[in-house]
This record gives C-alpha cells, structure tokens and sequence, in this order.
C-alpha cells in the first residue's frame, strides 16, 4: 500500500501543504506520525477522494482564507524566529506572529504579565548552568506553558575578517586597545557574556565599550564590520552574515515558551502543527551556526493537544 506526505497529497489536490494540515487538524483526513512526520495511508486517500466526489460542492478551504489569528511573541531577537514570522506570512497559513525583540529576560516578564503569547528565549542559569527551564520554573508554578526547543546556536566573539587584534578569547576583551559593542540589558547574549566575565575574574569596568548596546545580532557584528568596535559577542551566523571572523566560545538552547489560554490556544496549536509537521525546519537546516536536531520538540510542560 502505497503511503503519502502531505506535500505529495498538495501537489495532487493542487492545493497547499497548509491546506492539508488544516484537512487533517480538523478530521477530513486522517494522518498518522512518524516520528515528527505526518503520512496518509492510500486507503485514507482513496476515501477522502470519494467523499469529495459524493458531494462535488464541498471543496477544501485554502488555509489563507480562513479567519486569520494571530500570537504575540515577545524576547530575544533571533534568524529562526525572524524565518518564522516571515514564514508565516508568506505561506498563507492563516496564522500572524508579530514579534518585539526586547531581550531573552523582559520577553518572559511579557509573557508572564500576559502580554504575550510567545516568549523567545536563551537564559543560561549561572547556578545550575542551565538553560531556560530555571527561570521558568521560578515564573510559571501554576500557568498552562510547554517549552519547545528550536535550536543549538553557537555564541563566541564576532571580529573584522582576519582577526586583525588577535582576539582569542573573553578575557582579550580587557586588553588595552580592544573596544566591544554590547548587548542591551535583559539580552541572554548579555547575561551569558557577564558570566564568562565573571568567570574570567573580569568586571564591567574592565572593557572598554562594555556600556555601549545595540538590540540584535547583526547590528552589533555591524559595528565590527564598520570599525566601530574590535568585537560583539554573538552568534556565528551574524558573523557569516557580514564576512566577519568568528571565534567560538560556547553552544547555548534556544527555546519558544507557549503560554496557551482558552482564547489563543487554537492558535498556538496551529503554530506548533507548523513548527512540527511542516518543511520548515528543512529550510532553517543550512544555517550556519545552528544545530537543530532537537527542533520541535517539548522539553518542558505539555504538548498543546494533551492539555
């Protein structure tokens, strides 16, 4: 017996792939997992077909006409989550993310207070060296959340093509001659280069340039590249961005925490369904600096469909 993608029933219907997710979502067609996949079984096919052709006015509603909903997210600022919004839009998914990158830190308070529906997060705990899952532990004792992992990214020093400072490593930062853009407070980029510091027995004072923010990646590997500092700490890829040299310091967890209610929980599931069963993790494999072999999954709360 033959078994189907949902891509492969797209191209077949001439519809879109979301449209298919959306037939399964509601019960028209019935789908089973594979790992993260969803398959059809040709039996499952030929039926739905069948009952297409018994009532020949009944079509399947493209997922862009439906009513569109939209989330909230709010934290850190992030190539993924930026792929995502976009993603989302140009799809015709039926599904908006409007995104406000103010920090890993002041994205949980968002969350928390109930201003958002999406927190994007990498807060390493100086404690327990964890990622994340301290500090939402500590917030959310009694609210309904799932944790969904997106990536491994590495984080490191960003320096002009062919590392003219001999910049190696964290404490080169106090070198006398050395100026750094920094990230804003409440960035989890900020709070784990404030821990390496400290573990380098560094202070604030020591580097030049320390108060000096920017609010995202790629405008502090900007001032790199424009000789506006020596160094930004950040991830690799805002580094390939801009042809900068890039020197590997450690790998941090990426996470989106979902805070669901009665009123956005149709769709956080949508966008869970999008995350986990579409090919958008195929289209964020090749970026350099990610290791997304854990994408999609819930490592903290419950899946949305088992609340």
């Amino acid at each position: 017996m033959q078994i189907y993608t949902p891509d492969e029933i797209a191209a077949i219907l001439k519809i879109s792939k979301h449209t298919v997710y959306e037939m399964i979502k509601r019960g028209d067609l019935h789908a089973f997992k594979v790992g993260n996949k969803m398959r059809i079984e040709e039996s499952e096919f030929d039926r739905y077909k069948a009952s297409m052709a018994a009532a020949p006015d009944k079509r399947p509603a493209e997922a862009g006409t439906a009513a569109q909903q939209s989330l909230q997210l709010a934290g850190s600022h992030d190539f993924i989550v930026e792929h995502l919004v976009k993603y989302t839009a140009a799809q015709g998914t039926g599904l908006s993310i409007s995104p406000s990158y103010i920090g890993s830190l002041e994205g949980l308070m968002m969350l928390y207070r109930g201003s958002a529906d999406i927190a994007a997060v990498h807060l390493l705990d100086p404690v327990s060296q964890q990622y994340n899952l301290p500090f939402i532990r500590q917030l959310f004792v009694h609210e309904a959340i799932s944790v969904m992992r997106l990536a491994s990214r590495e984080q490191g020093l960003i320096v002009a093509k062919g590392n003219p400072k001999n910049i190696l490593g964290v404490k080169d930062l106090a070198r006398k001659g050395i100026t750094l853009i920094n990230r804003q407070k409440g960035a989890g980029t900020r709070f784990l280069l404030d821990s390496l510091l400290a573990a380098e027995g560094l202070h604030p004072s020591d580097v030049k340039g320390y108060d000096n923010e920017e609010w995202n990646h790629l405008g502090a590997a900007a001032h790199v590249s424009r000789g506006t500092a020596d160094a930004a700490f950040g991830i690799r890829y805002a580094a390939s961005q801009l042809g900068l040299d890039f020197i590997p310091v450690t790998k941090e967890q990426f996470d989106l925490v979902l805070r669901w209610t009665p009123e956005n929980k149709t769709a956080i599931q949508h966008l869970t369904d999008l995350l986990q069963f579409t090919s958008f993790k195929d289209s964020i494999a090749e970026l350099e600096g990610y290791d997304a072999h854990d994408f999609g999954k819930i490592i903290h709360g419950k899946q949305l469909t088992e609340a």
